[in-house]
């Protein structure tokens, strides 16, 4: 496995009303976890922020099943949640994680760099995005 010697932050575009459940989310771990947090909170400040029915299938809300692989190769498939509802058994993992928050606003073909907790440089690239049901059937 190659070094990543630099850090990739695409464009990344998310819902109103994900944005303010996510930011709430963020300013609320500032106490518990304040490096993570603040991580989500960079994220959130850079996205684009549009009208939630502007948001196309193909980017990661909460609620998406996404498929990625990392710069190892592995692929993953996980459904990106709220701490509350995480179960990494039933590949539920929260958005208040390193890889839950770096993968939140991406599209499919998008790549992101994210560091894990020993600070740790880590590439992920979004192969497939599923919606979740409640957003489809909107």
């Amino acid at each position: 496995m190659t070094e990543i010697r630099r850090d990739l932050s695409p464009a990344i575009l998310i819902g109103k009303a994900d944005h303010a459940k996510l930011h709430a989310l963020g300013e609320a771990g500032l106490d518990r976890n304040p490096a993570l947090a603040e991580t989500l909170l960079t994220e959130l400040d850079r996205a684009k922020v549009v009208a939630d029915g502007k948001v196309p299938e193909d980017v990661v809300r909460m609620g998406s099943a996404v498929t990625y692989q990392t710069n190892s190769g592995q692929e993953q498939t996980v459904t990106l949640v709220y701490p509350a509802e995480a179960d990494i058994d039933a590949g539920r993992i929260s958005v208040m994680t390193p890889i839950g928050t770096a993968l939140v606003g991406l599209k499919t073909g998008q790549s992101i760099t994210w560091r894990d907790r020993a600070d740790k440089r880590h590439k992920l690239t979004v192969l497939e995005v599923k919606a979740p049901i409640m957003a489809r059937a909107e």
